[in-house]
């Protein structure tokens, strides 16, 4: 048995089939991991959403934030934006099983005994493991329960910035959203900055990856997450990042976790139209 870990599919369904066959991977036997963004700005959406969940248990995923803007499309509290592919999702005759599956996944799921977590984005260095599965449990609770579009219309917006444990209701959803899906870097503080989204080579001064604040918190576990296509693939002792940007024409990579090993990268074509629900 092998867990494999696989960064953003983004409706690339063909390069995914491509990428299983090439690790060999037989759902009877192995484990996956998914970094979340299943859906959106790649061709096929449908069909990747579709092959994820017919893998049934020998996948894990977590939601990502073109997952979250899915279901808050669903739910009326956004519109598409013009760049969205997941219209034949909205379209598809199963759509309301696929969504009932989608707001069910976590956002963060947390390998005890492995000491390893996958998640979207990342951790705020504020938090301890502790913190971010119980704050990831209540945005979880929210999205599964019958106010679950109250919970996704208050999602956006870029503030609070700022971890504190005096945060409530909306903010403190908002909070929890944001970090575990959107981040990628963060003031020495640990303030989220939510706007900058290249290479960490070309950020401002005073900004550093999240994973790089000294005083980090989750230090003792390791990170497994995607949603950062310019940071690529990263594999050190206490992060493994895996967007490796297969939706812009780059590629996508899975990495062995257990029994630990090289990543796995097959080719990407790059941007297409999506197809028409």
């Amino acid at each position: 048995m092998t867990l494999y870990a696989i960064g953003d599919l983004q409706g690339c369904a063909r390069p995914f089939d491509a990428l299983l066959e090439e690790i060999g991977f037989n759902p009877e036997r192995d484990r996956l991991w998914l970094v979340g963004d299943l859906v959106n700005r790649g061709p096929d959406s449908l069909a990747t959403l579709r092959r994820v969940i017919e893998l049934g248990d020998a996948v894990t995923t977590v939601l990502g934030n073109h997952d979250l803007h899915l279901l808050a499309a669903v739910a009326g509290v956004r519109k598409p934006r013009p760049g969205d592919t997941f219209g034949d999702v909205l379209a598809a005759p199963d759509a309301r099983e696929l969504v009932e599956w989608l707001r069910h996944r976590p956002l963060l799921h947390h390998d005890a005994a492995a000491r390893r977590v996958l998640v979207h984005a990342g951790i705020p260095p504020a938090w301890s493991i502790e913190d971010a599965e119980r704050e990831a449990r209540a945005v979880e609770a929210a999205l599964r329960g019958r106010k679950w579009r109250d919970a996704l219309a208050g999602m956006y917006g870029n503030e609070p910035r700022r971890w504190s444990p005096d945060l409530e209701g909306t903010a403190r959803l908002r909070y929890t959203i944001n970090a575990l899906t959107r981040m990628r870097f963060c003031a020495p503080d640990g303030a989220l900055d939510l706007e900058r989204s290249g290479p960490p080579d070309d950020a401002p001064k005073g900004l550093v990856p999240w994973f790089d604040v000294p005083t980090r918190r989750t230090k003792d576990v390791h990170i497994v997450f995607g949603h950062w296509s310019a940071l690529g693939v990263v594999t050190r002792d206490d992060i493994t990042a895996l967007d490796s940007g297969c939706v812009w024409g780059r590629a996508l990579t899975a990495v062995p976790l257990d029994p630990p090993g090289p990543p796995i990268a097959v080719p990407c074509s790059g941007p297409k139209k999506a197809k028409k629900g």
